[in-house]
Protein backbone atom coordinates (compact mmCIF):
# COMPACT_ATOMS: atom_id res chain seq x y z
CA UNK A 1 0.00 0.00 0.00
CA UNK A 2 3.05 1.79 0.66
CA UNK A 3 4.49 1.63 -2.61
CA UNK A 4 1.32 2.65 -3.89
CA UNK A 5 1.25 5.85 -1.96
CA UNK A 6 4.32 7.18 -3.20
CA UNK A 7 4.02 5.84 -6.93
CA UNK A 8 1.42 7.35 -7.77
CA UNK A 9 2.20 10.94 -5.96
CA UNK A 10 5.10 10.61 -7.10
CA UNK A 11 3.34 10.26 -11.15
CA UNK A 12 1.31 13.10 -10.42
CA UNK A 13 4.28 15.42 -9.04
CA UNK A 14 5.94 14.57 -12.52
CA UNK A 15 2.83 16.54 -14.38
CA UNK A 16 1.25 18.54 -12.28
CA UNK A 17 4.28 19.66 -8.90
CA UNK A 18 5.50 22.71 -8.30
CA UNK A 19 9.40 22.98 -9.98
CA UNK A 20 9.37 26.73 -10.80
CA UNK A 21 9.53 27.97 -7.17
CA UNK A 22 13.25 30.41 -6.20
CA UNK A 23 13.99 27.78 -3.48
CA UNK A 24 14.39 24.83 -6.18
CA UNK A 25 16.52 27.16 -8.47
CA UNK A 26 19.40 25.92 -6.38
CA UNK A 27 18.77 23.23 -3.76
CA UNK A 28 21.58 24.02 -0.98
CA UNK A 29 20.73 23.24 2.52
CA UNK A 30 20.83 26.79 2.80
CA UNK A 31 18.23 27.82 0.62
CA UNK A 32 16.05 25.16 1.48
CA UNK A 33 16.97 26.02 5.62
CA UNK A 34 15.63 29.81 4.87
CA UNK A 35 13.08 28.69 2.73
CA UNK A 36 11.46 25.86 4.84
CA UNK A 37 11.66 28.39 8.02
CA UNK A 38 10.12 31.37 6.05
CA UNK A 39 7.15 28.92 4.87
CA UNK A 40 6.04 28.03 8.71
CA UNK A 41 2.52 29.16 9.23
CA UNK A 42 3.43 31.26 5.92
CA UNK A 43 1.76 30.76 2.05
CA UNK A 44 3.87 30.55 -0.85
CA UNK A 45 3.03 33.13 -2.44
CA UNK A 46 3.69 35.31 0.30
CA UNK A 47 7.46 33.80 0.96
CA UNK A 48 8.12 34.55 -2.71
CA UNK A 49 9.05 38.30 -2.71
CA UNK A 50 10.90 37.86 0.96
CA UNK A 51 12.80 35.16 0.05
CA UNK A 52 13.97 36.56 -3.04
CA UNK A 53 15.02 39.97 -1.04
CA UNK A 54 16.57 37.93 1.53
CA UNK A 55 18.23 35.58 -0.85
CA UNK A 56 19.84 38.92 -2.46
CA UNK A 57 21.45 40.68 0.72
CA UNK A 58 22.08 37.72 2.54
CA UNK A 59 23.00 34.69 -0.25
CA UNK A 60 25.35 32.44 2.28
CA UNK A 61 25.40 30.92 5.95
CA UNK A 62 28.28 33.24 6.01
CA UNK A 63 27.16 36.49 5.04
CA UNK A 64 24.10 36.36 7.25
CA UNK A 65 26.14 35.60 10.19
CA UNK A 66 27.43 38.49 10.06
CA UNK A 67 25.19 40.59 9.27
CA UNK A 68 23.48 42.86 11.91
CA UNK A 69 20.17 41.37 13.50
CA UNK A 70 18.51 44.64 12.94
CA UNK A 71 19.24 44.12 9.35
CA UNK A 72 17.70 40.61 9.10
CA UNK A 73 15.10 41.65 10.60
CA UNK A 74 14.41 44.44 8.58
CA UNK A 75 14.23 41.78 6.11
CA UNK A 76 11.50 39.65 8.10
CA UNK A 77 9.49 43.20 8.47
CA UNK A 78 5.74 42.15 7.85
CA UNK A 79 6.50 38.25 7.35
CA UNK A 80 5.44 37.75 11.42
CA UNK A 81 6.24 35.00 13.80
CA UNK A 82 9.97 37.06 14.04
CA UNK A 83 11.07 34.05 16.56
CA UNK A 84 11.76 32.60 12.93
CA UNK A 85 14.12 35.50 11.94
CA UNK A 86 16.26 35.19 15.21
CA UNK A 87 16.59 31.69 15.36
CA UNK A 88 17.48 32.03 11.57
CA UNK A 89 20.38 34.43 12.24
CA UNK A 90 21.36 32.67 15.60
CA UNK A 91 21.52 29.19 13.72
CA UNK A 92 23.99 30.62 11.08
CA UNK A 93 26.43 32.05 13.94
CA UNK A 94 26.49 28.17 15.53
CA UNK A 95 26.69 27.00 12.06
CA UNK A 96 29.62 28.87 10.72
CA UNK A 97 31.37 28.59 14.78
CA UNK A 98 30.45 24.96 15.30
CA UNK A 99 30.48 23.24 11.84
CA UNK A 100 32.99 26.01 9.85
CA UNK A 101 30.02 27.09 7.82
CA UNK A 102 28.69 23.74 6.36
CA UNK A 103 25.23 22.99 7.05
CA UNK A 104 24.99 19.35 9.29
CA UNK A 105 24.14 16.65 7.93
CA UNK A 106 22.17 14.49 10.18
CA UNK A 107 19.15 15.00 11.94
CA UNK A 108 20.24 15.30 15.68
CA UNK A 109 22.64 17.83 14.41
CA UNK A 110 20.16 19.50 12.37
CA UNK A 111 17.40 19.65 15.10
CA UNK A 112 19.42 21.08 17.20
CA UNK A 113 19.92 24.23 15.90
CA UNK A 114 17.59 26.98 17.00
CA UNK A 115 14.24 26.75 15.54
CA UNK A 116 14.39 23.48 13.64
CA UNK A 117 12.18 20.79 14.47
CA UNK A 118 11.92 17.21 13.72
CA UNK A 119 10.07 18.47 10.57
CA UNK A 120 11.80 20.72 9.37
CA UNK A 121 15.13 19.04 9.59
CA UNK A 122 13.62 16.28 7.36
CA UNK A 123 12.12 18.83 5.04
CA UNK A 124 16.10 19.96 4.37
CA UNK A 125 17.94 16.93 4.93
CA UNK A 126 15.53 15.07 2.38
CA UNK A 127 15.30 18.05 0.00
CA UNK A 128 18.79 19.62 -0.12
CA UNK A 129 20.74 16.04 0.59
CA UNK A 130 18.39 13.48 -0.84
CA UNK A 131 18.38 11.78 2.54
CA UNK A 132 15.33 9.50 3.35
CA UNK A 133 13.68 12.16 6.59
CA UNK A 134 10.14 11.92 6.59
CA UNK A 135 8.09 15.45 7.23
CA UNK A 136 5.07 16.25 8.87
CA UNK A 137 4.36 20.05 8.05
CA UNK A 138 0.39 21.42 8.47
CA UNK A 139 -0.28 20.35 4.38
CA UNK A 140 1.35 16.27 5.36
CA UNK A 141 -0.91 16.16 8.67
CA UNK A 142 -3.99 16.74 6.20
CA UNK A 143 -2.96 14.57 3.40
CA UNK A 144 -2.44 11.66 5.86
CA UNK A 145 -5.17 12.39 7.96
CA UNK A 146 -7.59 11.94 5.19
CA UNK A 147 -6.32 9.49 3.57
CA UNK A 148 -6.23 7.18 6.53
CA UNK A 149 -8.71 8.88 8.60
CA UNK A 150 -7.26 9.80 11.42
CA UNK A 151 -9.47 10.93 14.06
CA UNK A 152 -8.78 13.98 16.59
CA UNK A 153 -6.44 17.29 16.36
CA UNK A 154 -2.77 16.42 15.08
CA UNK A 155 -1.36 18.80 17.65
CA UNK A 156 -2.40 15.86 20.55
CA UNK A 157 0.73 13.68 21.12
CA UNK A 158 -1.18 10.32 19.62
CA UNK A 159 -2.50 11.45 17.09
CA UNK A 160 1.07 13.35 16.06
CA UNK A 161 3.01 9.98 16.48
CA UNK A 162 0.43 7.72 14.00
CA UNK A 163 0.96 10.27 11.61
CA UNK A 164 4.72 10.54 12.20
CA UNK A 165 4.16 6.48 11.75
CA UNK A 166 2.20 6.75 8.42
CA UNK A 167 4.93 9.58 6.87
CA UNK A 168 7.69 6.85 8.09
CA UNK A 169 5.83 3.94 6.55
CA UNK A 170 4.98 6.26 3.10
CA UNK A 171 8.32 7.79 2.71
CA UNK A 172 10.24 5.50 -0.35
CA UNK A 173 13.70 4.76 -0.10
CA UNK A 174 14.54 6.53 -3.98
CA UNK A 175 13.11 10.20 -5.71
CA UNK A 176 12.49 11.39 -1.45
CA UNK A 177 13.58 14.90 -2.89
CA UNK A 178 10.48 14.44 -5.31
CA UNK A 179 8.59 12.55 -3.34
CA UNK A 180 8.87 15.61 -0.20
CA UNK A 181 7.72 18.17 -2.28
CA UNK A 182 4.87 16.39 -3.97
CA UNK A 183 3.33 15.39 -0.45
CA UNK A 184 3.77 19.16 0.59
CA UNK A 185 2.61 19.94 -3.06
CA UNK A 186 -0.59 18.05 -3.28
CA UNK A 187 -1.58 19.31 -0.05
CA UNK A 188 -1.19 22.71 -0.82
CA UNK A 189 -2.46 22.76 -4.28
CA UNK A 190 -5.22 19.88 -4.29
CA UNK A 191 -6.05 18.14 -0.66
CA UNK A 192 -6.57 21.89 0.50
CA UNK A 193 -8.36 23.04 3.82
CA UNK A 194 -11.58 23.71 1.95
CA UNK A 195 -13.26 22.29 -1.25
CA UNK A 196 -10.07 20.25 -1.98
CA UNK A 197 -10.50 19.12 -5.53
CA UNK A 198 -10.46 15.37 -4.63
CA UNK A 199 -12.11 14.48 -8.50
CA UNK A 200 -8.07 15.19 -9.37
CA UNK A 201 -6.31 13.97 -6.48
CA UNK A 202 -3.86 10.73 -7.28
CA UNK A 203 -4.66 9.29 -3.84
CA UNK A 204 -8.61 9.39 -4.10
CA UNK A 205 -9.30 5.89 -4.76
CA UNK A 206 -7.89 4.78 -1.44
CA UNK A 207 -8.32 7.58 0.31
CA UNK A 208 -10.62 7.64 3.82
CA UNK A 209 -12.14 10.88 3.87
CA UNK A 210 -12.88 10.85 0.54
CA UNK A 211 -14.45 7.17 0.41
CA UNK A 212 -16.78 7.99 3.19
CA UNK A 213 -17.57 11.53 2.49
CA UNK A 214 -16.00 13.34 5.08
CA UNK A 215 -13.21 15.00 4.00
CA UNK A 216 -13.78 18.48 6.13
CA UNK A 217 -13.53 16.36 9.45
CA UNK A 218 -10.11 15.50 8.54
CA UNK A 219 -7.70 16.70 10.34
CA UNK A 220 -9.80 17.16 13.47
CA UNK A 221 -9.76 21.19 14.64
CA UNK A 222 -8.10 22.34 17.38
CA UNK A 223 -9.92 22.94 20.86
CA UNK A 224 -11.16 26.91 20.55
CA UNK A 225 -9.70 28.86 23.22
CA UNK A 226 -11.46 32.41 23.87
CA UNK A 227 -8.46 35.23 22.80
CA UNK A 228 -8.05 37.15 26.10
CA UNK A 229 -7.96 41.05 24.91
CA UNK A 230 -5.08 43.05 25.97
CA UNK A 231 -4.77 47.35 26.21
CA UNK A 232 -1.57 49.36 25.38
CA UNK A 233 -0.76 52.67 23.85
CA UNK A 234 1.79 53.44 21.26
CA UNK A 235 2.99 57.34 21.87
CA UNK A 236 4.34 58.74 18.42
CA UNK A 237 6.41 61.34 19.73
CA UNK A 238 7.51 63.83 17.51
CA UNK A 239 9.86 66.40 17.13
CA UNK A 240 10.24 69.58 15.18
CA UNK A 241 12.05 67.80 12.75
CA UNK A 242 9.28 65.62 12.06
CA UNK A 243 11.15 62.82 13.46
CA UNK A 244 9.57 59.86 15.69
CA UNK A 245 10.90 58.90 18.88
CA UNK A 246 11.74 54.14 18.82
CA UNK A 247 12.53 52.33 20.89
CA UNK A 248 14.11 48.47 20.69
CA UNK A 249 12.18 45.90 22.52
CA UNK A 250 13.58 43.22 24.88
CA UNK A 251 15.04 40.36 22.56
CA UNK A 252 12.92 38.16 24.11
CA UNK A 253 9.27 38.02 24.13
CA UNK A 254 6.57 39.53 21.60
CA UNK A 255 8.48 41.19 18.82
CA UNK A 256 11.49 40.77 20.19
CA UNK A 257 14.27 43.06 18.78
CA UNK A 258 12.03 44.92 16.60
CA UNK A 259 11.71 48.76 16.71
CA UNK A 260 8.15 50.21 18.28
CA UNK A 261 6.86 53.22 19.22
CA UNK A 262 7.15 54.13 23.47
CA UNK A 263 4.64 52.13 24.94
CA UNK A 264 2.41 53.21 27.95
CA UNK A 265 -0.65 51.81 30.06
CA UNK A 266 -4.02 53.23 29.49
CA UNK A 267 -3.93 54.42 33.25
CA UNK A 268 -0.68 56.66 32.50
CA UNK A 269 -1.05 60.46 32.53
CA UNK A 270 0.94 60.03 29.37
CA UNK A 271 2.18 63.90 29.42
CA UNK A 272 3.91 63.33 32.85
CA UNK A 273 5.22 59.95 32.22
CA UNK A 274 7.07 61.52 29.08
CA UNK A 275 8.50 64.54 31.00
CA UNK A 276 9.18 61.90 33.77
CA UNK A 277 11.18 59.48 31.25
CA UNK A 278 12.96 61.86 28.68
CA UNK A 279 12.61 64.89 29.67
CA UNK A 280 10.41 66.14 27.40
CA UNK A 281 7.40 68.93 27.04
CA UNK A 282 4.47 68.24 25.30
CA UNK A 283 2.98 70.89 22.97
CA UNK A 284 0.00 68.59 21.39
CA UNK A 285 -1.56 65.42 22.17
CA UNK A 286 -4.28 63.99 19.79
CA UNK A 287 -5.48 60.67 20.45
CA UNK A 288 -6.46 58.52 17.63
CA UNK A 289 -8.71 55.37 17.35
CA UNK A 290 -7.91 51.82 18.97
CA UNK A 291 -7.47 49.05 16.53
CA UNK A 292 -6.73 45.69 17.31
CA UNK A 293 -3.64 43.24 16.64
CA UNK A 294 -4.34 39.63 16.55
CA UNK A 295 -1.69 37.19 18.09
CA UNK A 296 -2.06 33.57 18.70
CA UNK A 297 -3.03 33.73 22.42
CA UNK A 298 -4.73 36.91 22.67
CA UNK A 299 -5.32 40.09 21.24
CA UNK A 300 -3.68 43.58 21.45
CA UNK A 301 -5.42 46.77 21.27
CA UNK A 302 -3.31 49.44 20.41
CA UNK A 303 -4.38 53.21 21.04
CA UNK A 304 -2.43 55.70 19.14
CA UNK A 305 -1.44 58.77 20.31
CA UNK A 306 0.45 61.50 18.89
CA UNK A 307 2.64 63.49 20.85
CA UNK A 308 4.35 66.93 18.90
CA UNK A 309 7.04 68.27 21.37
CA UNK A 310 7.63 71.99 22.25
CA UNK A 311 9.71 74.24 20.75
CA UNK A 312 13.29 72.57 20.11
CA UNK A 313 12.50 69.81 22.78
CA UNK A 314 14.29 66.49 21.94
CA UNK A 315 16.76 63.73 23.30
CA UNK A 316 19.90 62.14 22.65
CA UNK A 317 19.73 58.90 22.02
CA UNK A 318 23.06 57.53 23.95
CA UNK A 319 22.03 54.16 24.88
CA UNK A 320 21.39 52.27 21.20
CA UNK A 321 18.03 51.45 22.00
CA UNK A 322 16.47 54.44 21.29
CA UNK A 323 16.43 56.23 17.70
CA UNK A 324 15.19 59.46 15.87
CA UNK A 325 13.49 58.12 12.44
CA UNK A 326 11.97 60.09 9.72
CA UNK A 327 8.29 58.23 8.47
CA UNK A 328 9.02 58.55 5.22
CA UNK A 329 12.46 57.30 4.92
CA UNK A 330 14.06 53.58 4.93
CA UNK A 331 15.82 52.99 8.01
CA UNK A 332 17.19 49.56 7.95
CA UNK A 333 15.36 48.64 11.25
CA UNK A 334 13.03 46.15 11.48
CA UNK A 335 9.21 46.99 12.61
CA UNK A 336 5.67 44.98 13.25
CA UNK A 337 3.33 45.01 10.72
CA UNK A 338 1.48 47.90 13.24
CA UNK A 339 4.52 50.01 13.46
CA UNK A 340 5.10 49.83 9.41
CA UNK A 341 0.93 51.06 9.01
CA UNK A 342 1.49 54.05 11.75
CA UNK A 343 4.80 55.29 9.79
CA UNK A 344 3.19 55.02 6.64
CA UNK A 345 -0.44 56.55 7.48
CA UNK A 346 1.67 59.31 9.56
CA UNK A 347 3.78 59.89 6.50
CA UNK A 348 0.99 60.39 4.18
CA UNK A 349 -0.91 62.59 6.98
CA UNK A 350 -3.85 59.88 7.15
CA UNK A 351 -3.94 58.70 10.66
CA UNK A 352 -7.72 58.42 11.89
CA UNK A 353 -8.54 60.86 14.69
CA UNK A 354 -10.96 59.32 17.24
Amino acid sequence: MSRQFSDRLLAWFKKHGRHDLPWQVEQTPYCVWVSEIMLQQTQVVTVIPYFERFMETFPDVESLAKANLDNVLHHWTGLGYYARARNLHKASNIIVEKYQGIFPASLDKVMALPGIGRSTAGAILSLACEQRQPILDGNVKRVLSRYHGIEGWPGQKKVEQELWTYAEQHMPTESVRDYTQAIMDLGATICVRRNPDCHVCPLTRSCYARKSERQHDFPGSKPKKTRPNKETVFAIIENVKGEVLLQQRPPSGIWGGLWCFPEFSLDDSIASEIKKQYGLNIKQQTEYKHFKHTFSHFNLMIKPVHIKLAGQDSMVCEDGLSTWINPGQDSNLGFPAPVVSMLQELNNNMMVIK
